[in-house]
């Protein structure tokens, strides 16, 4: 097979199945220090290999809001779950991209309203303005151990 036909191949945007399905070990925080660098580093490596995954799968129109709400939903994980497991799963379907984000930890996620001055707490607030934005939802599953959104796969257009 050519370059070319493998370029032409990629063109039409994944229309089913898994995108990406990783898992990866954490340390439980303990009390109220910071996590290892190792685990917020994960963070960082499962947006890159996100983003390679999209353009394979020829979903680069959704690179940006992607790669955001990929960092804040693994991030949240790695903050406030105390887990030792993180599960970053991205499918398509039903025209539709599925980003979901599990830690196997009961609780409910929901955006929180800070104030100007916050450092942090505006997450999952930026990740319900984007799925919005697309056209999607959002929410928790397993008793809220799993965040996960939807986000329209935009059409292809022209040759």
């Amino acid at each position: 097979m050519t370059t070319t036909a493998v370029r032409e191949l990629r063109a039409a945007p994944h229309r089913g199945g898994e995108v990406l399905n990783e898992r990866f070990r954490v340390a439980p925080r303990q009390g109220e220090n910071p996590p290892r660098a190792e685990d917020t580093s994960r963070v960082g490596i499962m947006r890159r290999i996100a983003a390679a995954r999209l353009k394979y799968c020829g979903l680069e129109a959704l690179h940006e809001d992607v790669m955001l709400i990929v960092s804040e939903l693994l991030t949240n994980a790695v903050l406030h779950s105390g887990t030792t497991h993180i599960s970053l799963i991205i499918t398509v379907e039903d025209e539709s991209l599925r980003i979901a984000v599990g830690d196997g930890m009961p609780g409910c996620a929901a955006p929180r309203h800070v104030d100007g001055d916050a450092e942090s707490g505006r997450g999952l607030a930026l990740v319900e303005y984007l799925v919005q934005e697309n056209g999607g939802t959002w929410g928790t599953s397993d008793a809220g151990a799993t965040t996960w959104c939807r986000l329209n796969v935009p059409t292809r257009e022209g040759p």
